[in-house]
């Protein structure tokens, strides 16, 4: 499970450092995959987590529009490997779709992980309070 959340930046090449918190879970290859909702981040997950979420889109019911949601999903994922300093290479159509220009968040949801530009961060960051005050009772 990820939690956190730290600040980095995307270099002159296109690559960022995933934290060293979050690298001993992930491995060497991990799959990149643009949110499926209107948040405009970069989901990041485990080889093996991927391959679960696949094999729920492979069981929907044959029909039109599960192949459909299939095409939308699976295209929109990429798998990368770590360097050897723990670098991932981000591609131009993600980082166009996720408004990243330099500045970056990286933050751990549960079982994934994700990339924010910093500027769409601080918009999401901006209804943070309003949840925890009215969506969710939480019990600590």
């Amino acid at each position: 499970m990820y939690s956190g959340m730290y600040n980095h930046s995307v270099d002159s090449k296109n690559r960022f450092i995933i934290p060293a918190q979050f690298r001993s879970e992930l491995g060497d290859r991990i799959i990149l995959f643009r949110s499926p909702d209107e948040s405009k981040c970069i989901y990041v997950y485990t080889e093996e987590r991927w391959e679960e979420i696949c094999r729920e889109i492979d069981n929907l019911p044959p029909s039109a529009s599960s192949r459909h949601l299939q095409r939308a999903l699976l295209h929109a994922a990429m798998p990368v490997e770590l360097d050897k300093t723990g670098r991932v290479t981000l591609n131009q159509s993600f980082k166009e779709y996720a408004n990243i220009v330099k500045d970056i968040v990286i933050t751990g949801v549960s079982s994934r992980i994700e990339i924010w530009a910093q500027e769409e961060w601080d918009k999401e960051a901006e209804n943070f309070e309003d949840c925890l005050k009215n969506e969710i009772e939480i019990r600590f």
